[in-house]
């Protein structure tokens, strides 16, 4: 055996179905699609899971489990680092929180979290504050008055 002498396997290799390309190749007029319909037009088809206009199976099905995220509370989280822009000995509340950016648009509470080192003595008022974050505050020489109970 010689290497001109070498050939693939019987019907291991076959011409590729060219569609659309005339008469005389065999899959020229209608390009294989069948003669008018959904599938024949350009850009054809249908998503998956559509069944014709009849009411497809994920919606036939009914729905199973909850989820909270509709009934789930929205907190406005604010680190102790963001706070080093005030003055010492002022007064920050969710008004001048809301004025420096701090937070936006709509929540349910505020929480203040122990993320950084706080340098200037403030007396902060909000909803909810870490354990981390009194302490740090209260270590700087600063107070923190709380309009709600803590979580357990």
């Amino acid at each position: 055996m010689k290497l001109n002498e070498l050939k693939p396997a019987e019907g291991s290799r076959h011409k590729k179905k060219r569609i659309g390309r005339g008469q005389g190749s065999g899959f020229g007029g209608t390009a294989t699609k069948g003669h008018k319909g959904q599938n024949a037009r350009s850009g054809g088809g249908t998503k998956p899971g559509f069944e014709g206009g009849q009411m497809p199976l994920q919606r036939r099905l009914p729905k199973r489990g909850f989820n909270n995220k509709r009934f789930a509370a929205v907190v406005a989280e604010v680190n102790l680092k963001d706070l080093n822009v005030f003055p010492a000995g002022m007064v920050v509340d969710a008004l001048v929180l809301a004025e420096h950016g701090l937070i936006k648009g709509s929540f349910d509470f505020i929480k203040v979290l122990g993320n950084g080192e706080i340098e200037n003595a403030l007396t902060l008022k909000t909803d909810r504050i870490s354990a981390s974050a009194r302490a740090k505050i209260e270590a700087a020489g600063g107070s923190v008055e709380t309009s709600q109970s803590q979580p357990a």
